[in-house]
């Protein structure tokens, strides 16, 4: 009898967004990230804090000590004793931000924290490691590629163009790094669209048919995700948003797209980017609100509560509108604290 043999290469889920450090971190009893040495270790390891040639005995110690134990404390006399200028900023920065990581205890906390202290100058490169990691986490097991793109939604900024009605949302660093060195493809729309000169690019548009092939290029960020009213897409990141939720206040929630809020009782809504926010804002409160502005709305969502007693009293039963929109340039940069920091939440839960 053969036992102990590996799952069939279809049975088993794919391992993606290996750079992301989510393997180098724990669970807690609730699911959430516990703060690791080696994920600390992982910070160390960047450019901008790992020594060069030029570096000065006392920052390659600092370092050295750090390896061996990231949690040592560092002092600001520690980083005043570096002589290069930029590598004591470097340090007060990644010393600021791993202090807040381990103090928190959990990833989860300490980005929640940020944004409940109301002053945020953590770094955004930070802020997007951590939500990457946190998605991750969340998504860890799923087989579905649709929503391991919708996810990155939550973390990557994305160029947007409406391409014979559909709304195609392609990885802004991506597109900006292929058209440096590639020209028009199929999607080269997004170049145009994002006003860059392009010269031959090859994206695909994630379908059915080639979705399978997200897990070989997970990492490459270069299928374009159709946002579209019906699409997989749209439907992939109304599930991720769920999980979102979930994840964070255990509160489980039902979100659908839907094509306007004709809802004469709307109370409440959440702007899921800089933009939405202003938008749903000036149409809550009757704003005249101008056709190009209405034209970077990309999407509206009906958000529900599957129990009611976790929402605010005065709210309880009501649905919360959610909306997703591109700003003046076609870009979108959907804010994920946005939906954690405005849900109304009953104050128990």
């Amino acid at each position: 009898m053969v036992e102990n043999l590996p799952p069939p290469m279809a049975a088993r889920r794919p391992n993606f967004w290996q750079n992301s450090g989510y393997a180098l971190l724990k669970h807690d009893a609730n699911g959430h990230l516990t703060v690791t040495d080696d994920f600390l270790r992982a910070y160390l390891a960047r450019p901008e804090i790992a020594p060069v040639e030029e570096s000065c005995d006392r920052e390659r110690a600092l370092h050295a000590e750090l390896l061996e134990n990231p949690k040592r404390p560092v002092s600001d006399d520690d980083i005043a004793a570096l002589e290069d200028p930029d590598g004591r900023d470097n340090y007060r920065v990644l010393i600021d931000f791993r202090n807040r990581l381990v103090d928190a205890g959990t990833v989860e906390n300490c980005y929640l924290n940020l944004f409940r202290e109301g002053d945020v100058r953590t770094a955004p490169m930070f802020l997007d490691q951590m939500v990457q990691v946190i998605t991750r986490a969340m998504l860890d097991g799923t087989d579905d590629p649709f929503r391991a793109r919708a996810g990155e939604l939550l973390f990557r900024e994305q160029t947007v163009t409406i391409h014979e009605g559909s709304i195609l949302a392609g990885d802004l660093e991506t597109v900006e790094m292929l058209a440096q060195t590639g020209g028009m493809g199929a999607i080269g729309e997004l170049l145009v669209d994002g006003g860059i000169k392009p010269r031959q690019v090859d994206l695909d548009v994630m379908q059915a048919e080639n979705a399978h092939k997200y897990w070989q290029r997970d990492e490459r960020h270069d299928m374009v995700l159709d946002l579209s009213f019906t699409r997989p897409g749209l439907d992939a990141l109304c599930r991720v948003l769920e999980t979102w939720v979930e994840h964070f206040t255990g509160a489980a929630v039902s979100i659908q797209p839907v094509q306007q809020i004709t809802d004469e009782k709307w109370v409440w809504h959440i702007g899921l980017d800089t933009e939405a926010t202003a938008l749903l804002n000036d149409l809550y409160d009757d704003n005249d609100v101008d056709e190009e502005r209405m034209e970077r709305l990309l999407s509206l969502f009906r958000m529900e509560f599957k129990d009611e007693s976790l929402m605010q009293p005065d709210i309880a039963g009501r649905p919360v509108y959610l909306g997703l929109a591109m700003n003046e340039k076609k870009r979108l940069r959907l804010k994920p604290q946005n939906i954690l920091v405005n849900l109304p939440l009953a104050p128990e839960a």
